[in-house]
């Protein structure tokens, strides 16, 4: 139960994050994609609520503010929090991933996935995930 109280929790902090990200964003394309990443962790965090009251607890409400990490003054700012966002929620799932039993695992890998895609989208430099090996590097031309 702590691995999905802690999962909500950090949904809960990027709902309030996207909405710095998206009140620094000028009206273009990434605006749009903050207004999509914002619904999918409302969906997402409404979802995990479900199910840990399903499972008989109390799921632990939002806090009333969170401390952002840095200062974001501008849209540079704001793409950085985004990428920040979503690498801590890469890391989260991870460990929900194994902390749930089989169930529930179908779901946090798929969070996982989504908070994956989106911290590269903004710019995050992919994680390793264990099992998976890392590119190699590009060969580049050398001259005699």
């Amino acid at each position: 139960m702590t691995a999905l109280q802690g999962a909500l929790g950090a949904e809960h902090a990027a709902v309030y994050g996207y909405g710095v990200v998206g009140a620094r964003l000028p009206e273009d394309q990434q605006r749009t994609d903050a207004r999509t990443a914002y619904a999918a962790h409302e969906a997402r965090r409404d979802a995990w609520q479900r199910l840990i009251g399903s499972l008989g607890a109390t799921p632990a409400a939002a806090a009333a503010g969170y401390q952002l990490p840095f200062a974001v003054t501008d849209a540079a700012g704001a793409t950085k929090l985004a990428a920040h966002l979503e690498t801590r929620l890469t890391a989260v799932y991870a460990d929900l991933v194994a902390a749930v039993p089989g169930p529930q695992r179908g779901t946090a890998a798929d969070a996982l996935r989504d908070s994956a895609l989106r911290a590269h989208r903004w710019g995050a430099a992919d994680p390793a995930f264990p099992g998976i090996p890392e590119p190699l590097p590009t060969p580049s031309a050398t001259t005699p």
